[in-house]
């Protein structure tokens, strides 16, 4: 190892010393952003997958920073230095073909999502963060500067983590691939690296081309294990795939999960059971073949919507999705023809939902998912209650939600609509509604009687085996003590079960 302490290498310039404090701590927490996007095709968006992933970080930080001030008090920082920043990068860009190569062989679940984490960002968090105790080292002249020197290095770092997170979550995301911020990052500590190294020349030159062959490695490791996805949103990992026995039609996978299923010619085909159900509540909920007003909560492929418009020539359909690029791929691929009667208004369902005026609505569908869940804050009494404000008097409220037993999250949103609609009614599969299967759950609910027997009148003309209750004993039984969700509470990550 590199000792050299009788010829130790000069201090660096207070403001490149500074500039590496940033880049490092800014590398770390662009990692640390990214990691929610590469993983969620894999292990999905949830509460679970970002908790392991920032524990993953911190815990990197931690470890490399005493790292770091073990190196530094052991050998020449400067000629450490430069050989740990390429090491950094070639941590990074080994993230690519260490998360993609494992999680094909990971089951979802908490358990997955901690061990991916940690096989793909615990090192490179580790490595970048042992650079902090070597910069105070070797910038360190004199006792009387030591609070000055380890004040700067931190507060640049931490300056540098604050851009790093600014950085990706306003613009990178939205402008640039996973794959490309991952890359981008690691070149940057590798140029870093050899500046660093053309600076000091104190480093062995063995050691450091034993980090350049690693890092050459790794960096054409990392270009031969491709992404899962056809198109990376600022969301999610997108694939439209074609149906093997139906020319016309074509599946919309969103992260992890199967998400829409459209025929591109035909908007009055549904083949999800769901679906199916959601369009059975329309047509058995309002006067046959007349225009209605449909307010979307949540695009997706654009189903529903397109059904409305074809049953019902006239119709006003207002769609509020998330995501921009979700309503460009349903231009571009989906059939989806926006017009003055089918608008899209893209933003998060909470804020645009306040747009909308109240008492217009026939028809309100509740259809919006992060991965497999409902959002927790489209699932709180005072969202359902702002949705309910938008329906005319005995207008409908139609939701879709996916649980598997015990059904915690399932039983709570029936719980929080029941304490805002008079009635309430509940179809799904029947393995479904006696807990033994994970299903859809679509809820009905208003302040009218529900037709529920002209609903499953038209449901099973669609040939679909669904079942649906609303007698109030048979609803209490399924909700049994589930809680009200609401803003204040609403523990959707825990109560939800894949």
């Amino acid at each position: 190892m590199v000792t050299n302490r009788a010829h130790p290498a000069r201090p660096l310039p207070a403001l490149f010393a500074g500039a590496v404090a940033f880049l490092m701590s800014g590398a770390v927490l662009v990692l640390e952003i990214v990691a929610g996007r590469l993983l969620a095709p894999y292990v999905g968006v949830t509460l679970e997958t970002t908790s392991a992933i920032i524990g993953t970080v911190l815990g990197g930080i931690a470890v490399g920073t005493w790292v770091g001030g073990r190196l530094a008090d052991r050998f020449d920082p400067g000629a450490v230095l430069p050989v740990v920043v390429l090491l950094g990068g070639a941590a990074t860009f080994a993230v690519l073909p260490l998360v993609r190569t494992v999680a094909k062989h990971a089951r979802r679940g908490p358990a997955a999502a901690v061990v991916l984490s940690a096989i793909g960002f615990l090192l490179p968090a580790l490595v970048l963060s042992t650079v902090g105790p070597l910069l105070v080292r070797q910038q360190l002249k004199t006792f009387e500067t030591a609070g000055r020197t380890v004040a700067r290095i931190s507060s640049l770092g931490t300056i540098g983590a604050i851009f790093g997170s600014f950085l990706t979550g306003f613009v990178l995301v939205s402008r640039f691939s996973t794959d490309t911020i991952v890359l981008g990052a690691g070149g940057v500590l590798v140029v870093l690296g050899l500046v660093l190294a053309g600076w000091g020349r104190t480093t062995s030159r063995a050691l450091f081309s034993a980090a350049l062959v690693v890092t050459a490695g790794t960096g054409t490791t990392s270009r031969l294990v491709h992404s899962a996805c056809q198109r990376e949103t600022r969301y999610v990992c997108l694939n439209v795939n074609p149906d093997p026995g139906r020319t016309t039609g074509r599946f919309l996978e969103l992260d992890d999960v199967l998400h829409s299923y459209v025929d591109v010619k035909d908007p009055k085909y549904l083949d999800f059971e769901y679906i199916q159900a959601i369009a059975s509540v329309i047509d058995a909920s309002t006067p046959p073949g007349r225009p209605i007003r449909a307010l979307h909560i949540g695009g997706g492929g654009f189903t529903i919507p397109r059904y409305v418009a074809a049953t019902r020539p006239g119709s006003t359909n207002v769609v509020l999705e998330r995501d921009p690029d979700l309503l460009a791929i349903g231009r571009q691929q989906l059939g989806l023809v926006v017009s003055p009667t089918m608008r899209v208004l893209t933003g998060d369902a909470r804020v645009t939902l306040r747009s909308q005026p109240k008492g217009r609505w026939d028809v309100v569908v509740g259809d919006a998912f992060g991965g497999e869940q409902v959002p927790w804050h489209l699932a709180t009494k005072e969202f359902l209650q702002s949705a309910k404000d938008r329906l005319r008097p005995g207008g409908v409220y139609v939701m879709n939600l996916i649980d598997g037993p015990p059904l915690g999250f399932a039983k709570a949103e029936l719980a929080t609509l029941r304490a805002i609609y008079k009635h309430t009614a509940l179809i799904s599969l029947e393995e479904g509604l006696a807990a033994r299967v994970a299903a859809n759950f679509v809820y009905v609910a208003s302040d009218r009687a529900l037709p529920l027997a002209a609903i499953m009148a038209a449901q099973a003309k669609r040939s679909a085996p669904l079942v649906a209750i609303d007698e109030p004993a048979r609803i209490d039984r399924f909700q049994g003590k589930a809680i009200v969700l609401t803003d204040n509470f609403a523990p959707v990550d825990q109560l939800f079960t894949p």
